[in-house]
């Protein structure tokens, strides 16, 4: 089934409330894809990476937040629990979806399909890849990339 899957418009997954997302939504925008979580030395990212939405969101970039537990056990929390602290700690406004796992056998195919484009495990909490607005994976980014050293790769390709 994971081979049919050709662009992100062909994914849906779970919001955090649980509502499917039909990513063919964001189609004709940037993208970036983020796993993330609560309780990581990476997570003030989030206050970079909603920086980096409300500064380029009208000019066409989305960020879609993925929960992970599968680093360390950073993110335990319940769907309210994530959702709270992402609003309480960093006021975050983009998309956050259900928790998934990002490597392994029970991988969430959109991370298949993203690291069919750039292959290897994600290395840890706050991994980014940057999706070009014909839905295509274009760049690849390490955690320990901070939001605002994407900024030249966003602006070239809005």
């Amino acid at each position: 089934m994971t081979s049919l899957m050709t662009a992100l418009s062909d994914f849906t997954l779970p919001r955090l409330d649980g509502t499917p997302q039909p990513l063919s939504a964001y189609e004709g925008k940037l993208v970036l894809v983020v796993n993330t979580a609560s309780k990581c030395g990476l997570t003030p990212q989030f206050e970079g990476l909603e920086a980096l939405y409300r500064t380029y969101g009208e000019q066409g970039l989305v960020i879609l937040g993925f929960p992970c537990n599968q680093f360390a056990g950073q993110e335990p929390g319940t769907a309210a629990e994530i959702a709270s602290f992402c609003s309480l700690t960093y006021d975050v406004t983009f998309p956050m979806f259900a928790r998934i796992d990002v490597n392994g056998p029970n991988q969430s195919p959109l991370y298949t399909w993203l690291k069919a484009a750039h292959p290897g495990d994600v290395d840890w909490n706050f991994a980014k890849f940057l999706i070009g607005r014909d839905g295509q994976v274009v760049q690849r980014f390490t955690s320990d990339t901070p939001p605002e050293a994407l900024i030249p790769a966003i602006e070239k390709r809005l």
